[in-house]
């Protein structure tokens, strides 16, 4: 039996947008950058393989799957011209009764985050992984100069996976499609229809890689990582 039916989450899928331009990282298709020889892709699917029943990934019109992900068992689908047109586009291909919306950007996830994940879901409907804000934070005011602090208690920065029942999501989306809604946060178009998501403690680890600085932490984390270091 599957990790998601113990949970109680049914049927499974996980839903991967890496239709991107990848334009911050300046090195073509993001998810397809390499990290000591496995693209972003790759690896954020091979995290989550294991543990659904099925992964699904929206990709830029044209361009196969990774060679990488030969040896996965995956579905893919061409993205659409924005990150929500692309999960739009995953939800209505597929028929699971919970979906886990996740960045392959964020290579580096560990099996107990979305385990803890699923077993929110399950409970609640909506669930996102995040972390609590450690900075300090500071609204600019003249360009480059400190204008004020923003109080950083009860902040958390969101991460992914997200993780919704497909009905509830589906509708979420259908509306902002009929309403000309924009965002880059599928939790947040559950909150803006009145519903409710539970924050999951996540890992700084689940780091986005944005820019080159970013590929430069994921290419040393990856040789603990890849060697089986703790997760």
């Amino acid at each position: 039996m599957s990790a998601p039916c113990l949970l109680g989450a049914g049927r499974v899928a996980a839903l991967i947008p890496a239709a991107g331009s990848g334009t911050r990282l300046g090195l073509g298709p993001k998810a397809f950058v390499e990290v000591a020889g496995r693209s972003l892709l790759a690896r954020s699917v091979a995290a989550l393989r294991p543990l659904v029943d099925e992964v699904l990934v929206a990709l830029p019109e044209d361009l196969p799957l990774p060679a990488d992900l030969a040896a996965l068992d995956v579905q893919a689908v061409v993205g659409g011209s924005t990150r929500q047109a692309s999960v739009r586009r995953l939800l209505h291909a597929t028929a699971a009764d919970t979906v886990l919306i996740h960045d392959a950007a964020r290579p580096f996830l560990p099996e107990n985050v979305v385990l803890d994940l699923l077993e929110a879901v399950a409970e609640t409907g909506a669930a996102t992984v995040a972390l609590p804000v450690a900075d300090t934070l500071v609204r600019a005011g003249l360009p480059g100069r400190w204008g004020e602090l923003v109080a950083r208690e009860g902040l958390w920065a969101v991460q992914t996976p997200q993780a919704f029942r497909r009905a509830a999501l589906l509708a979420a989306h259908e509306q902002a499609a009929r309403d000309g809604t924009q965002v880059t946060d599928d939790a947040s178009l559950i909150t803006r229809g009145g519903g409710q998501v539970r924050l999951v403690p996540g890992d700084a680890r689940l780091f986005k890689v944005t820019t080159p600085g970013d590929l430069h932490l994921a290419a040393a984390l990856a040789a603990t990582w890849d060697a089986g270091g703790p997760r």
